[in-house]
This record gives C-alpha cells, sequence and structure tokens, in this order.
C-alpha cells in the first residue's frame, strides 16, 4: 500500500495513523533526508548574489517533507511507543543529528549566510530575527570550526542523540518494570478515588489486585495515605532508584556530560552551561544562579520549619522514628486535613477531568473570544485522543488542539506540550496543530487534585501559545522562544485556575452538580503555600543539581550517588527532600539538549508570570485591554522578537521579584 506519510497531508493537518507502519516511517525519513540534502545543495549552490529571500527564507521553507514525518515520529514515540518505534527512534537520532550537522557546518551556506548578514540592508522586526537566530545557530553548531573540529561536532552529535535517546528508552523501561501489587489488607489509608485507580490499573494490565506504578499520578497519592511505612518507603526507593535499578544510566550520564563538555571546549565556551545560556535570557550562569539562591535562602528557612512541624506530629504519635523523605507526603497531607480542614476526598468530586478540561476552555472564552468544538471526524491515534477544532469569536477556523490525558505503559512519564504542525503564513496561512500530553489515572470518573489542576492549565497555557501564534516564519512560531520565556504562558495560566471566580464556574460535584461551596475555596486559598517551602526546596535542589553536572565541577565525575551527595551538601540542602529529579531519571536535562543547563527556567518565568498576573489582578482577572495586551504581545509573537521587549509591550516595565515571593509564601 501507499505510504501514508508520504501523501499530501489533509487540510487538519492530521495523517490516518492506523495505515502507519514503522516501515512507514522509515521510508518518509530515508526520503525526508535525501530531499533536504538536495534542498540545501541547491541553496549553497545558487549563482545568484546571496540575499534575504534566496538564502535565509529558501532555508526555513527547505525540510519541509522531513519536519512533518519527524513530527509525527516524535510524538509517537512519546505519546504511544512501540519497540519497533524505539528501535527506529534509536536508528534515526544519530543519523537525523548527522543531517543537522552537515547543514551547519556547510561553508558555502555559511557563506552566503554571513553575506547576508553583513550586507545593510532594511529587514522587518522578524527578519531580523530569523536572520540572526539563523546564523548564531550555524556558530553555535561550529560552522567557523576547521574540518577536524567539524568532523569531531559531527561526531559528538551523533553520540549525543543516541545517548539521550538510550536515557529516555531506559527511564520508561525501569519505571514500567516496577510493579506494587496489593490486596485488600495493603490498603489502610488509601482513599476510594487512590484504591480504584489502582484497581483500574491492575485491571488493564491483565492482574487481580490494586497495582501501583512509578506515574507520579498513582505513587503521589500512596505516598499521602498509605499508612503501611514500609510499603511507602518500597516505592519511594523504586521511584528515586528509577532508571539504576534493572538499567545502567549513571554511566550514559557520565558519557553525555563529557561529550557535552568537549563540545563547550571545541566552540570556546568554558563549559556546557556556558554554551547554552549564551542563547537565553538569562545569557550566563552566574545571573540564573543569582535567581536561584534569592529564593534558596527564604525556601531554606520555611522548609525547616515544616520539617520540624511533621517531626512534632510524628512524636506526638508516639513515632519512634525520625521524618524521612518517604514520610513527607503522608506527614504533610495529615497535617494539611488538620489545620485546613482539608480532605482530597472532600476536594476532588469538584474536580473532574472534563470539567476542569471545560473551566480551561472558558477561562481562554473569556480571555480571548476563542471556543473548542469537538472533532470526531479526525484520526487520533490513540483512542484516549480527543481533539478539538479552536474558532475566533467571529467562527474563523483557527488550528487543532489535540487532548492526551491519560496514562498508560506506552506514553513517557510526566505532562507536555507538542505539536503535529505549526502556525506560518511564509506561504500562505498554515493553521497549528497542537496536543497536550498527561498522566492522569485512567478511572471512572477521573478526579483531579489540585496539583492535577494545575498541571492541566499549565499545559493548556502553552497549548494556547502554539494555538495563538500569528507570526510569518515556522521557527519563530509558538513556542519557539528562548527557553526560559517559553513557561510564561504556561504558568500564567495556573494562576486562573483557583480564582474563586473561576472555580466557581467549574468546579462542580461530580454526583450533585452543587457549585464548590466558598467555604470550601477560603480553604483551598488558605492552603495555597502550604508545604510551599518543601516545594521549593525540592526543585531548587534539582536545578542546583542541573546547573552543577553542566559546569566544569560535573566533567569528570565518576560517581553520580556520590556527586548529588556532593551538591547538597554543598548548598546546605536537608536530608528529608530529595532534588525533585535524581540524575538517572532527571529526563529534562538528560533526554535532550533542550533542558540541559535549563532547569531554572521554570522560576525564571515565574518571576514573569508572578508579575504579569499582577497586571489582571489590577485590572480584572478577564480584563479585555490586558487580555488583548497579553495576546498580542506575547501568545501571537512567538520568537519574532526578543522576549524582554515583548514582556516589556505587555506590562509596560521590567517584571519585579517580590509577586513570586509572595505567592510561594516565601517573603
Amino acid at each position: 500500500m501507499s505510504n501514508p506519510l508520504l501523501q499530501e497531508m489533509p487540510e487538519h493537518g492530521l495523517p490516518e495513523f492506523a495505515a502507519i507502519t514503522p516501515e512507514h516511517f522509515r521510508e518518509a525519513i530515508d526520503q525526508g533526508f535525501v530531499e533536504h540534502e538536495a534542498e540545501i545543495a541547491a541553496i549553497a549552490g545558487d549563482s545568484a548574489e546571496p540575499d534575504f529571500a534566496n538564502t535565509v527564507e529558501a532555508l526555513e521553507r527547505s525540510g519541509a517533507l522531513l519536519h512533518r514525518v519527524m513530527s509525527v515520529f516524535s510524538n509517537l514515540v512519546s505519546s504511544d511507543t512501540t519497540e519497533a518505534l524505539q528501535s527506529l527512534d534509536l536508528e534515526v537520532a544519530p543519523r537525523a543529528a548527522l543531517h543537522d550537522s552537515h547543514i551547519y557546518t556547510n561553508a558555502a551556506l555559511f557563506a552566503r549566510l554571513r553575506t547576508v548578514r553583513e550586507a545593510d540592508i532594511g529587514l522587518a522586526e522578524d527578519q531580523r530575527q530569523l536572520l540572526d537566530n539563523t546564523y548564531r545557530h550555524f556558530l553555535r553548531a561550529g560552522a567557523e570550526l576547521n574540518q577536524q573540529g567539524r568532523q569531531r561536532m559531527e561526531e559528538i552529535n551523533g553520540d549525543l542523540a543516541r545517548l539521550t535517546t538510550q536515557f529516555s528508552q531506559n527511564v520508561l523501561a525501569d519505571s514500567n518494570a516496577y510493579q506494587l501489587l496489593l490486596d485488600d489488607s495493603q490498603l489502610a489509608g488509601l482513599p476510594d478515588f487512590v484504591r480504584e485507580a489502582a484497581l483500574v490499573e491492575a485491571k488493564s494490565r491483565g492482574k487481580e489486585g490494586f497495582l501501583f506504578t512509578l506515574s507520579r499520578s498513582s505513587i503521589t497519592p500512596f505516598l499521602q495515605y498509605s499508612k503501611h511505612r514500609d510499603l511507602r518507603e518500597d516505592i519511594y526507593r523504586a521511584y528515586t532508584s528509577c532508571g539504576e535499578s534493572k538499567v545502567d544510566n549513571p554511566t550514559i550520564i557520565r558519557q553525555i556530560i563529557a561529550l557535552r563538555a568537549e563540545r563547550a571546549e571545541l566552540l570556546g565556551y568554558q563549559s556546557h552551561a556556558d554554551y547554552m545560556l549564551e542563547d537565553r535570557m538569562a545569557k550566563t550562569p552566574e545571573r540564573a544562579l543569582e535567581l536561584l539562591e534569592q529564593v534558596w535562602a527564604p525556601c531554606r528557612n520555611k522548609v525547616e520549619s515544616e520539617a520540624r512541624d511533621l517531626q512534632a506530629m510524628i512524636d506526638a504519635e508516639g513515632g519512634d522514628f525520625e521524618l524521612a523523605p518517604w514520610d513527607w507526603f503522608y506527614y504533610t497531607e495529615k497535617l494539611r486535613q488538620q489545620r485546613y480542614q482539608l480532605d482530597d476526598n472532600e476536594v476532588m468530586p469538584y474536580f473532574p477531568l472534563e470539567q476542569v478540561r471545560d473551566g480551561a476552555f472558558e477561562v481562554a472564552r473569556k480571555l480571548y473570544g476563542i471556543s473548542f468544538h469537538p472533532r470526531d471526524d479526525v484520526p487520533r491515534y490513540h483512542p484516549d485522543v480527543e481533539i478539538f477544532e479552536v474558532r475566533e469569536a467571529d467562527g474563523s477556523r483557527i488550528g487543532l488542539f489535540l487532548f492526551d490525558f491519560y496514562m498508560r505503559p506506552s506514553k513517557r512519564s510526566g505532562a507536555w506540550m507538542s505539536t503535529f504542525r505549526e502556525q506560518s503564513d511564509l506561504d500562505g496561512h498554515v493553521e497549528p496543530v497542537i496536543i497536550n500530553n498527561c498522566n492522569f489515572p485512567h478511572s471512572n470518573p477521573c478526579l483531579l487534585g489540585m496539583d492535577e489542576v494545575r498541571t492541566l492549565f499549565h499545559e493548556f497555557g502553552h497549548g494556547l501559545h502554539g494555538l495563538l501564534s500569528q507570526v510569518r516564519y515556522r521557527s519563530l512560531s509558538g513556542t519557539h522562544v528562548k527557553q526560559d520565556f517559553v513557561e510564561l504562558p504556561s504558568q500564567i495560566m495556573e494562576h486562573w485556575a483557583i480564582e474563586p471566580e473561576v472555580l466557581r464556574d467549574y468546579a462542580k460535584h461530580v454526583e450533585t452538580g452543587e457549585t464548590i461551596p466558598d467555604s470550601l475555596i477560603e480553604r483551598l486559598r488558605a492552603a495555597a503555600t502550604f508545604n510551599s517551602g518543601f516545594a521549593t526546596t525540592e526543585y531548587l535542589a534539582a536545578c542546583f543539581l542541573d546547573m552543577a553536572w553542566h559546569s566544569a565541577e560535573g566533567e569528570k565525575v565518576e560517581d553520580v550517588a556520590a556527586f548529588e551527595a556532593q551538591v547538597a551538601d554543598r548548598i546546605g540542602n536537608t536530608t528529608v527532600v530529595d532534588p525533585r529529579y535524581r540524575s538517572p531519571y532527571f529526563q529534562h536535562i538528560f533526554s535532550s539538549d533542550y533542558y540541559s543547563a535549563g532547569y531554572y527556567v521554570y522560576i525564571w518565568a515565574e518571576v514573569l508570570d508572578a508579575d504579569g498576573f499582577e497586571a489582571f489582578k489590577e485590572n480584572g482577572l478577564f480584563d479585555q485591554a490586558t487580555a488583548r495586551a497579553f495576546r498580542s504581545n506575547i501568545l501571537q509573537r512567538g520568537g519574532s522578537a526578543e522576549p524582554m521587549d515583548l514582556y516589556r509591550a505587555f506590562r509596560g516595565r521590567d517584571p519585579e521579584v517580590e509577586p513570586l515571593l509572595r505567592n510561594r509564601g516565601l517573603a
């Protein structure tokens, strides 16, 4: 049969997933490489004088087939993988890295690009941004290296592509390998919604009993409620040894770090962190660390106070033990219930998944006038996937928004947004196709805790960034921005999730339809900064670990665990709060380059989102002038201008850090 990936894509932008085989991917990717190589050769060999159109825009247009096929492939590898797809991914990743290296070290192509950049020609702001981005990409890929240096860069990038892919696959394999199968006698303390989710998980895998996995949607409620301290310790230790219990990610980490350091040295940087941060808002590791340290001091004081409160509760109950990491969630939940009379059994029935999703839709409608309409006629890669057509207030179509909410063994952990097709206007308008992935339990009904509610709104914010993009060039659209700016649209959306006006709109009891009572809203908001010392500490500890790995001190590490302990000791981290991620399963920084030396970006963007939301609080949650300013200056502009210029255009000034400290209860 003909290859669906090589056929003209339907208007909606999604292929017939059911008809695609791994061999179709292999054939289409091969053809994509060939076509792209021919296009690059034609641009580099063009006899016409280099200009913006025949060089920069020509590069932007090139590789369309390869980009389209790889978008489908990468989404399936992340969301619904198979052994065949994983095997192909290991094969394709180094090939793709080598392919990119050949492009960005092409001397003739770089010479044309340099000629365009040095010419004094009038360019629009987005054209100048595209030119500067492209030129900088060539430099950072080694375009100015000698032949030996370029060859070594190709080898490094190929090895890194292979190793980071293997790292990610190892985490998935190790995570799937662990199963905590319990019977009725081992469920003490677990509320009905946790038992139901575990029962569904067991049945989905053909097992009798109640199954808990290392997915955060499974492990977190178990740690919160299980009265069996030994079982809490078992699942916690399994989680924190992921990536090294049945696989050897520590060895891969050492190889990745060494290769990244070598690449940075080849390019003239002191470290991988210096290399990566040059292309971010922070610019230097020192500036990023300055922000981390500014928040670290008050959060350490708070987490030590929180630990004392939890130990006092243990002692009051006659517990003859010291607080350990696997105790933190359990006693925090008990203390939360005690202080605020908050019980997830009371809270979660007001947050069934579909209603939370519709609540996010309604926020977007009130802010931006857009609406979401189910599309049942569009192909989907898995039955769990929901697809919506998104329209402007005047009925015109914006694009498609896909939601894949539930956890399954074929999906990587966490939550993320990605694209099947980005918006662009270079050669006629191209509508975006955006997807949000989460890992919520597949229970019926699926009831969300407040952390999961925030996760849904967070990823929805990323989705809006991609969906509402209005730029000329695909490589500048949506979330194609500096990495420490990309979390602004996502994190600012979290604020609306718990605003009383918004809660009253979407938080309805799953059985009675009753609107969430004001008394419960008040308790939820009163508890908003509860345990924030812990949450901030575990996050910042992971940030410091990331920066340490990618500085000079991380380059010659022999023992991963010892290095982690060394970093924790240096920053003065408490022994009962582990980093959010230990290195062997820290996918943000070891499954690709994207977040390497960049896990700090969430707190950097939080300065922006906390300050930005103040504008809505000052003018009204759904003030149309403020919403238009945010949409036109942030969401629509993508990476078409410098991020701080875009923020100033929205806010009228530089951001201030005080709103972040207040929001986290640290000021």
